[in-house]
């Protein structure tokens, strides 16, 4: 498919959906002409070119399409369900943490900890070359995949979450864009080729520096089996997701959005920031809120 390529121009009034909308139009693995399955009555897409209507309001009769929560949906470890809420706009305040650099990772020379001039963050200064080391979050990317309305999940075979079960995702790699990782990520997890369909969530978790980007996705053939990091793989009906045996809380948030999406029978795409509880292990996953909720 050829198409010109829109570079995204994004700034200090740039949010999520403004880039995930980018990332949709310049990336030519989307083939937003073909038409999917999803219905009302099936819970599937039925046409990827109303995604994008979906996505980011882009003339004035579009204005107010979104909606925008300050939301915390706490789930406490007894009741994954519970939501507090309070409605005003959406105010973000950073809540990660960085780690102490001791080193610089250039020359090897200690550093010393201070506040650069023109910056508001305290950083690690090399005490012998200068350099500033940034610190900067790591994306997650992967896919949810639709087939015969269920729902591919693998199990891991490695540490964190080792048995628990979770969607194909994995670290994006240099060189590639968001929807190749998670297409690669699918493949070296469950041995699946896929077609992205379109971006479905993006999560940031600040505690531990990373952001999820998942697509929704289907199967090109019928065909899967566990990869090297993965001791099972599995479609799951959605009554039948193994809800307490899930490995990351994202997963948890993603695998509810996308139910709550099925019953209203039409896609959305989705925003939130989930605050892990520190000092909680990765598969205490309803250690959370989810606060800074968006959705289309």
């Amino acid at each position: 498919m050829n198409r010109a390529v829109r570079p995204a121009v994004l700034n200090s009034h740039s949010n999520p959906f403004n880039l995930m909308t980018a990332l949709f139009h310049s990336t030519p693995i989307f083939d937003r002409s073909r038409p999917t399955h999803w219905d009302s009555g099936g819970g599937a897409y039925r046409d990827s070119s109303k995604v994008m209507n979906l996505m980011m309001p882009t003339s004035s009769a579009r204005k107010g399409h979104f909606r925008a929560f300050r939301v915390s949906h706490t789930r406490a470890e007894s009741n994954p369900d519970a939501t507090s809420s309070s409605s005003s706009s959406v105010a973000f305040q950073s809540t990660g943490k960085t780690r102490k650099i001791n080193f610089c990772q250039l020359c090897g020379g200690p550093t010393k900890h201070e506040i650069p001039d023109g910056e508001e963050k305290m950083r690690a200064i090399c005490t012998l070359c200068g350099r500033i080391a940034y610190e900067n979050p790591k994306m997650v990317v992967g896919c949810l995949i639709e087939h015969d309305n269920n729902i591919l999940l693998c199990k891991r075979k490695i540490h964190p979450s080792y048995g628990l079960w979770t969607l194909p995702a994995g670290y994006m790699e240099i060189g590639e864009s968001a929807a190749e990782g998670a297409i690669r990520e699918t493949w070296e997890e469950a041995n699946a080729e896929v077609e992205v369909m379109s971006p479905f969530a993006q999560l940031d978790i600040p505690l531990i520096g990373q952001t999820y980007v998942i697509f929704l996705a289907k199967l090109k053939r019928p065909h899967f089996s566990p990869g090297p990091e993965s001791s099972d793989c599995r479609l799951f009906s959605l009554d039948d997701i193994p809800f307490d045996s899930l490995a990351f809380s994202s997963m948890l948030v993603t695998l509810n959005l996308y139910i709550e999406d099925r019953k209203v029978g039409r896609p959305k795409f989705h925003y939130g920031t989930i605050n892990k509880r520190p000092g909680t292990s990765p598969s205490d996953i309803r250690a959370y809120t989810l606060d800074h909720y968006l959705e289309s």
